[in-house]
């Protein structure tokens, strides 16, 4: 019989809850969540009452509708401010946002996903919203795509869902084209992607390898009609050059 204790149930259904409220970008009722997740709707009600009253949950002003509350900020917030590598990763992406006049992003592998850490917006963007505690799949960004080469191709399948969800036109849901794909990267040494997140998007990323394999990439992203195979060629090689520069601060400064 195995030792291992297996999770508590009301702890894990918190934190599905928290993470479908986090993942949704309006409010949820309860029908709603409970067609999301599958759980009883006296069980959802229960755990729904507390997080409110513990401020990981808010509602709407009709108290009908659900998202997350003050307290996941606060949360999230510790976490950004406890990695060591950060301060480092804000001052590289700022010099390459400086560089080559783009959006700049650090993030780091969650699984099959990727999630933002740290953005320098573009100095002329009317970009509003930023992406640092999001998550995207790995699959479509260029980031992700970076940081999935490190693995191996078994590894790669293991670590992404059986299904490859596309968001626009252009990204891979093929799981044979994506290790196509991800084959050119090893071979390069940094990812590219065009569209395949954000219509009219092009990114670029490599690794930041202070780990292996690497959990952290850098990456830009630009109008995908700017994307020249010149523009490229230079966007890819100061990434590549600030990812590198990173890692070897981050190595010699101890942080792992």
């Amino acid at each position: 019989m195995s030792t291992e204790l297996s999770p508590v149930k009301s702890a894990e259904r918190t934190v599905h809850i928290l993470e479908t409220l986090a993942a949704s970008p309006t409010k949820l009722t309860l029908a709603q969540l409970q067609e999301r997740m599958g759980y009883p709707r006296s069980s959802l009600h229960a755990l729904i009452r507390t997080l409110r009253e513990l401020k990981w949950v808010e509602s709407d002003d009709t108290g009908s509708a659900f998202g997350v509350g003050p307290h996941a900020l606060l949360s999230g917030t510790a976490y950004l401010d406890r990695d060591p590598a950060l301060p480092f990763a804000h001052a590289a992406i700022e010099d390459l946002r400086d560089e080559v006049g783009y959006t700049a992003h650090y993030a780091r592998r969650d699984e099959g996903s990727v999630l933002y850490l740290a953005t320098r917006d573009a100095r002329a963007s009317k970009h509003v919203v930023s992406r640092v505690g999001r998550k995207l799949p790995a699959h479509l960004t260029a980031l992700g795509q970076a940081l999935l080469a490190q693995l191996t191709t078994d590894e790669v399948d293991k670590t992404l869902p059986a299904e490859l969800v596309g968001f626009t036109a252009h990204t891979i849901t093929s799981r044979p084209a994506l290790h196509t794909e991800l084959d050119e990267v090893r071979a390069r040494g940094w990812a590219l992607e065009r569209e395949q997140g954000t219509p009219g998007v092009a990114c670029i990323a490599a690794t930041v390898d202070y780990r292996i394999p690497a959990t952290d990439a850098i990456s830009v992203s630009m109008p995908a009609k700017l994307a020249t195979d010149k523009e490229v060629d230079q966007v890819a090689s100061a990434v590549a050059k600030t990812a590198a520069t990173l890692a070897t601060t981050l190595r010699r400064h101890g942080i792992r």
